[in-house]
């Protein structure tokens, strides 16, 4: 069966953005680009809360055609446009989307089929709003986070409502040049 793994960026003291939606103290360099890159270049499905999958979307169909893109935006580019992109969402119902898959209603029918279709794990990225809606119903099986050498002090918490402990095993661990520190745990069931 598939996993979903949510795929986070925090602060040390376990934000996931600033109190006004703030991403820029995110540290990213090539260093972390590659070691992405490697892991989701296997993938086939992305997840998404609508919020994030709009930012996505407002980024990444046209990043690879601009003169000054990166190799990183130039294969993370290609990439989206292959995977199949799932989005929880209740105000994008009905739209056409391209290569994209609304789930609006039967989170947890909907999630539990989609795991158990064929393909790589399923990557949630960011959408703190969808991934503590998942965590709260039990549906993430791992999380695989890059902790920023930052304490924000407020902000939007990666951990909200939790009402049953989640025990989790380390599978590894990286540190960056940066600073950043990626932990990589699945779900103990």
């Amino acid at each position: 069966m598939r996993k979903i793994i949510s795929f986070m960026h925090l602060s040390l003291d376990g934000f996931v953005a600033g109190p006004n939606g703030e991403m820029n103290w995110i540290k990213v360099d090539e260093e972390i680009f590659n070691h992405i890159g490697k892991r989701i270049s296997q993938g086939d499905t992305s997840l998404y809360g609508r919020v994030t999958y709009e930012m996505m979307e407002g980024y990444w169909p046209t990043a690879a055609d601009k003169p000054d893109a990166s190799q990183h935006d130039i294969e993370h580019s290609k990439w989206y446009a292959n995977v199949h992109k799932v989005v929880l969402s209740k105000t994008l119902e009905g739209q056409d989307l391209n290569n994209a898959t609304i789930i609006n209603e039967n989170l947890v029918e909907s999630i539990n089929k989609l795991k158990q279709g064929e393909g790589a794990d399923i990557l949630l990225f960011g959408s703190p709003t969808a991934t503590h809606s998942l965590m709260q119903l039990g549906l993430i099986d791992g999380y695989w986070l890059f902790v920023n050498p930052v304490i924000l002090g407020q902000g939007v918490p990666l951990f909200l409502d939790i009402k049953d402990k989640i025990k989790l095993n380390l599978l590894t661990t990286k540190q960056f040049a940066c600073g950043v520190t990626e932990l990589n745990y699945i779900v103990e069931r």
